[in-house]
């Protein structure tokens, strides 16, 4: 099973956006114990909200409003795609990030084609055969 897991850094503001030397250095052990163990799939940190952008559908047309967003009280700061046994075992090698206090690391298990009816695993199959 794949599994995201996003980590919520508890920012202040966009000043506090930059890690300090031994975070990141912290950070680069687990990174690396997870890689070792088989269960880094992929990972990246994210720029600051300022620098993004975000685009809405309210009435069906896009709609793009720049960053920084005044309304946004949890940012997620980057994201881990691994690779577990299951849940527990996910959850387990969430429990082991090297993060201080305020942090959230949100764990969501990724929804692979096997999880969906079939009829919805026909649809998509016959939309990516007539693209070919």
């Amino acid at each position: 099973m794949r599994f995201m897991m996003f980590i919520y850094p508890g920012l202040q503001s966009e000043g506090d956006w930059e890690p300090s030397a031994e975070a990141v250095a912290a950070m680069g052990r687990y990174n690396e114990e997870l890689r070792k163990e088989g269960a880094l799939l992929s990972l990246d940190g994210l720029r600051p909200p300022s620098e993004g952008a975000r685009i809405t559908f309210a009435s069906g047309e896009p709609v793009v409003s720049d960053g920084p967003f005044a309304e946004t009280k949890e940012v997620i700061g980057g994201f881990w795609m691994i690779q577990a046994e299951s849940k527990q075992e996910a959850i387990a090698l969430a429990s082991r990030c090297p993060v201080g206090g305020g942090v959230v690391i949100e764990l969501r298990r990724v929804q692979e084609l096997s999880d969906f009816p079939e009829d919805v695993r026909a649809a998509l199959e016959s939309s990516t055969e007539n693209e070919q």
